[in-house]
């Protein structure tokens, strides 16, 4: 199969369910198959709908596989059967499904789609933005369903085309009420629960959204293989750029504000770190808190290595295809920017070309830099300027005090050329300030030391001159260079200690995993990657430092300095730290389950010690005393006795039944037997013994898949629970809705009910949230109820009772849905395509 030529893959994708994907699905393949194509349907779920069936007509259909699952058969797709019939084009429903277990060979859908495709047929397929992997979470806050049927998102990205099925939420509710998506039964609950308007907005947004990054990053793909460098401003990209200093929360509030005055507009910062690293005196506490904000707004975090700072932003913006460009004014003053030169912002303006630079005021604004000089003592700024200004200078104090010979005297002018040492020593240091002395020198000589116009090298006078100027040049140039060198090491002493102070905090806090780590010390140092290895390497392009027993950090890039290689066994050892950190945690979670285990029987002792030994007693009391011949009691009283040793004796089975159904689910052999089950069937059973129950008519409830009994006794066991915190006068309401492949059945209590914090332990083994005594049993009937409904793919979720209380919600899925036994869908695997 290795010269097929794979298959192309197209998706139809919608923001709910009834929004027509099937429909269009089905309408191109009868579109490709009137244009000559060889289309097939491998498998199409119409729920129904006659318009959709309608489309089927003309097209061939594979037919179902049927398989035997748990005493109830299901038809899945035949996967055999397209591949051996080899069609050009397939259309296949249901990208997310999951197939029943022993249906097929793959177990889920998306994998027989990808066979489709290794054998070169052309996939049709349709899908719902609530399948996606990545937005799994996101869609179960917005409708408070869980879905546990996803495709990756990898696997759709990968897709030839993906077309957007769109409807507005008004109208997918007017399709729904006019019954074009449900059932009449279905609609009421559907539109009150999951098709609500807000659901439906909010669903269609990640769609549009999901479906627009699609879109972006074709567009990127396209201009980097055409090798197109300019803007093209389909959507809003702002870049913000930070260098950690103070205005960097401005600058990103700023930019977030442009960025959000366009729909969908991005909002991306980033810093450039200079290939030296930690020289470049950079605040990694201040880029860390900067980093959360931008995230916080909405944003993503970059850092890219360059020297050339102005350079490196606009590559960075242009391959980003960035609309605009924030950056904050210079932090120097006039003088400094007219000593060293324009700007990084000046020289970003210059090449921006089509992007919008943004030059935003701050605080800090003119104030002077905070960063100290990055690579040399002086800059290349300065290196150039020294030296001109050491031949520029003299000249021209020579040609002004010409225009006014005979006002100053030799000493004032002496004292002046001697300045413009100073300052030429105090701009380029040494070597300049030694070019300036001999040439302030070789003028004051020739045109101010009498006989004017000639050099006078045998005067003592003039040769003392001379030596004195070139003594308080290099004087002069020796402090001015010394201090600079000591300015460089303060700051990067602090930059350094900042830097570690920075990590050491983070790793204190455990906010650093072992990646982030390395991430950090690959930024700090600038270098090409970072990497945690066992054994060092045997090449000499990289520098490996121990981060602890058995361990090594590995950097590859630049060769390191000795004082970077001392600060970089810092990190390793922070890093080695999270190292142990991490295998520490890993013991304590292998340590976790024996405690639990522990705690466990623990809490069982403490129960059975009481709760085991009072019908035990009871019982045992009235079997001795009807065994006794000292005492002859009455019909009545003999009848009361037997009562009392029976009651007792059914309890002590129940928690004996109970202890032992809750082991056998905790160990995994508890044994079900799901078929068709009507609430009808079981709710007479399981509300016989509660008092005060009342339960709305659920005639027209379809069956669930159920174990009858496992049933019975999670309906029992809650309603008694809700009979228990019920006031007296009230009654525990029963109530049941369908919706799209699932029934939710309702047990609701009009007591004091239960905060959100203790909702989750309300379903541990051997507690009793609420009760006040020891007398309502092992504290196991909520536990143990969660435990069977899950085993037989349920969920029980507790929810607040409007005007107080608590609602336990059951929510098990359809019998006649296939593929729900292992894998439930809130809706049913087969009740989620479109119309």
């Amino acid at each position: 199969m290795s010269d097929v030529r794979p298959g192309r893959l197209k998706v139809y994708l919608g923001a709910a369910p009834g929004v027509g994907k099937t429909y269009r699905m089905l309408d191109e393949g009868r579109r490709r198959a009137a244009r000559g194509a060889d289309v097939v349907v491998g498998f199409a779920e119409c729920h129904g709908r006659p318009r959709t069936e309608a489309m089927l007509d003309g097209l061939e259909i594979v037919p179902r596989a049927r398989c035997a699952y748990r005493g109830g058969e299901f038809e899945e797709m035949d996967l055999a059967s397209v591949l051996a019939r080899r069609p050009q084009v397939a259309i296949v429903d249901e990208f997310a499904h999951s197939n029943v277990p022993g249906g097929g060979r793959n177990p889920k859908r998306w994998q027989d789609i990808e066979e489709l495709l290794a054998a070169g047929i052309d996939v049709i397929t349709a899908l719902n933005i609530q399948h996606l992997e990545s937005l799994n979470d996101v869609v179960e806050k917005i409708t408070h369903v869980p879905q546990h049927e996803t495709v990756p998102d990898d696997i759709v990205r990968r897709a030839h085309q993906v077309e957007l099925v769109d409807m507005p939420p008004e109208g997918l509710r007017r399709r729904m009420a006019h019954g074009n998506i449900y059932a009449p039964e279905k609609i009421d609950a559907a539109l009150a629960n999951y098709f609500r308007p807000g659901n439906l907005t909010a669903l269609r947004q990640l769609a549009l959204l999901w479906v627009a990054d699609r879109v972006d990053e074709a567009l990127q793909e396209y201009r980097i293989r055409h090798g197109i460098g300019r803007v093209w401003e389909t959507r809003e990209r702002v870049v913000v750029a930070l260098t950690g200093g103070p205005e960097g929360d401005t600058l990103i509030r700023r930019a977030a504000r442009i960025a959000a005055r366009s729909a969908g507009g991005d909002l991306l910062a980033v810093h450039v770190a200079r290939s030296d690293g930690l020289a470049a005196g950079v605040s990694h506490a201040s880029l860390a808190r900067q980093r959360r904000l931008v995230e916080d707004l909405g944003g993503s975090y970059h850092s890219v290595v360059g020297d050339d700072i102005a350079t490196t932003l606009v590559e960075f913006a242009r391959a980003e295809n960035a609309t605009q460009l924030v950056l904050g004014t210079s932090r120097r003053g006039r003088l400094e920017r007219f000593i060293t030169g324009p700007g990084t912002g000046e020289t970003v303006t210059e090449l921006s070309g089509d992007i919008d630079v943004h030059r935003v005021t701050h605080e800090r604004a003119g104030r002077g830099t905070l960063l100290p000089s990055r690579r040399r003592t002086l800059s290349t700024a300065r290196l150039i300027a020294g030296p001109v200004a050491g031949l520029v200078l003299p000249v021209l104090l020579t040609i002004a005090l010409a225009q006014v010979r005979g006002t100053l005297n030799l000493t004032s002018e002496a004292l002046l050329f001697l300045l413009a040492v100073v300052g030429v020593a105090c701009i380029g240091g040494v070597t300049s300030a030694v070019i300036a002395s001999i040439t302030a020198s070789l003028l004051l000589n020739y045109w101010f030391i009498p006989p004017i116009g000639a050099f006078t090298l045998d005067d003592p006078n003039a040769l003392l001159a001379l030596a004195v100027f070139v003594v308080v040049a290099a004087t002069v140039a020796g402090v001015v260079d010394r201090s600079l060198r000591l300015s460089r090491r303060s700051a990067r002493a602090t930059a350094e200690a900042e830097t570690m102070s920075s990590l050491a905090g983070t790793i204190v806090r455990g906010g650093a995993t072992i990646p982030a780590l390395l991430e950090r010390t690959k930024e700090t140092f600038g270098m090409e990657s970072a990497e945690l290895v066992d054994e060092p390497p045997d090449t000499g392009d990289a520098t490996a430092v121990p981060a602890g027993p058995g361990a090594h950090l590995v950097l590859r890039g630049r060769a390191l300095s000795s004082s970077e290689r001392r600060v970089l066994a810092a990190f390793a050892a922070h890093v080695g730290s999270a190292v142990e950190r991490a295998r520490l945690a890993e013991a304590a979670a292998e340590v976790e389950p024996v405690k639990a285990a522990d705690r466990m029987r623990t809490a069982l002792l403490r129960a059975v010690g009481h709760d085991l030994r009072t019908p035990l007693a009871a019982g045992w009391a009235a079997v001795t005393s009807l065994r006794s011949s000292e005492i002859q009691f009455s019909d009545a009283d003999r009848e009361e006795l037997l009562a009392t040793a029976d009651e007792s004796m059914a309890k002590l089975n129940r928690l004996v039944e109970n202890l032992l159904d809750l082991s056998r689910l905790e160990a995994g052999v508890l044994t079900l037997n799901l078929r068709a089950t009507s609430l009808e069937e079981v709710l007479p059973t399981a509300l016989a013994d509660v008092p005060g129950v009342e339960v709305a008519d659920t005639e027209a409830i379809p069956a669930v898949l159920a174990d009858p009994p496992l049933l019975e006794r999670v309906i029992a066991n809650l309603a008694g629970n809700a009979a228990r915190h019920t006031p007296p006068g009230r009654k525990v309401l029963v109530t049941a809705s369908a919706l799209a492949g699932r029934v939710e059945l309702r047990i609701v209590d009009r007591g004091p009910g239960l905060p959100q914090a203790g909702r989750e332990r309300l379903f541990e083994p051997f507690q009793r949230l609420g009760d006040t005594d020891n007398t309502t049993g092992l504290g196991l009937g909520l536990a143990l109820a969660r435990g069977l409904t899950e085993a037989m793919n349920g969920t029980i979720t507790p929810e607040d009772t409007p005007g107080g209380g608590l609602t336990m919600v059951v929510s098990l899925p359809f019998a006649e849905q296939h593929g729900l036994m292992d894998n439930p869908h809130p809706y049913g695997a087969q009740s989620v395509g479109g119309a």
